[in-house]
Formats: structure tokens, sequence, C-alpha cells
């Protein structure tokens, strides 16, 4: 069995998704646990960042996940966007390795083709496709929509699915500060 928690990173909002695969239940047919939104509420840097960290070990506290899965940084047309959206997924890399989960990284467009089938999928086609193959009620909101499919994404590079989908690419995976 594992856990997966994925991240969606952002300075001021940062979605999570928990799924389950394994013992008995197969990486195309994942069990949801949850997912939602950390609001960042602080204005200063150095406030937000601790409130990702804290809220980020909160959650492998509760749920605790064998596996941990990230959107990589994709490069912006604002540095300062990027800049922040990097120190965002840092405070949360950090959380994980506090906990000595070791963090896989997956670019957006892998993210995306391993859930909806393309790498150019928008918002609310990630939306859908998120909430059919976890057979949820309702879309999630966007940003825990993108955090559920990056722990899917996980789960499908981590049993070969993504092959099937023609997923490219290969995560990174960071393990006790070592890339790897």
């Amino acid at each position: 069995m594992a856990i997966i928690l994925g991240i969606d990173p952002g300075s001021r909002v940062t979605g999570f998704g928990i799924i389950q695969v394994g013992d008995g239940i197969p990486a195309n047919k994942p069990k949801y646990i949850t997912s939602g939104c950390i609001r960042i509420k602080d204005n200063s840097l150095d406030l937000k960042l601790k409130q990702i960290f804290d809220s980020v070990c909160e959650l492998i506290l509760e749920f605790k996940p064998d596996e941990f899965a990230i959107e990589s940084v994709f490069l912006s047309k604002n540095a300062d966007s990027a800049l922040k959206l990097g120190q965002a997924r840092g405070a949360a890399i950090v959380a994980a390795s506090h906990y000595a989960l070791s963090v896989a990284e997956y670019p957006a467009r892998k993210v995306k083709q391993s859930v909806v089938g393309t790498g150019a999928a928008d918002k609310t086609q990630v939306q859908h496709m998120v909430k059919m193959i976890l057979k949820l009620p309702s879309n999630p909101q966007a940003d825990a929509a993108d955090a559920l499919a990056v722990a899917l994404c996980h789960a499908n590079t981590a049993s070969g699915l993504d092959k099937l989908t023609g997923a490219k690419g290969a995560a990174k995976t960071i393990a006790r500060g070592r890339l790897r």
C-alpha cells in the first residue's frame, strides 16, 4: 500500500491531494483520501514560507504518506513569480525531507499528459479527468485538482502506466539531498 501526497505549489495558494494505491488498489484505480488548498494568509515572505512548511508537515503527520510528489518549476515570463513559486516549492520539499520522504518532481506537461492525455490540457480538463479517475461527486477546486493530478502522475509513473499514455520525461527524485 502506498499513500501519495501530491503538491501543487503556490505563493498564495498551495494545493494538496492525497491518494492511495497498492495493497489490492492498482495504480489505474487509485483511492481518493483527501484534497484541499493551503491558503496563504501572511504578507511577509518568511511567514508565507513558514505557513507552507507547517501545513505540509501537518498533512504528513496526519495522513502519513509513503511518497511525496510535487510539480517542478516551469519557466515564467515574470522572474519574480517564478522565484516566489520556487520558494514555495522549497518550503514544501523541506517539509517532506524533514520527515525523510523522498521527493519526486514532475513537469506540468507530464502531469497533464499522464492524467488528461495531452500536455497542453487546461485547468478545467485536469479538474474533469481527476474527478472521473477518482470517481469524485464534483470537480475539485483547481489547485487541489492539480495536486491530485501530480499524485496520480506519480502513481502512473511508478507503475509504468505513464508509458501507456505516452507521457514523456522522467521524474527527478530528491532523496536525502541528492538527485538520483
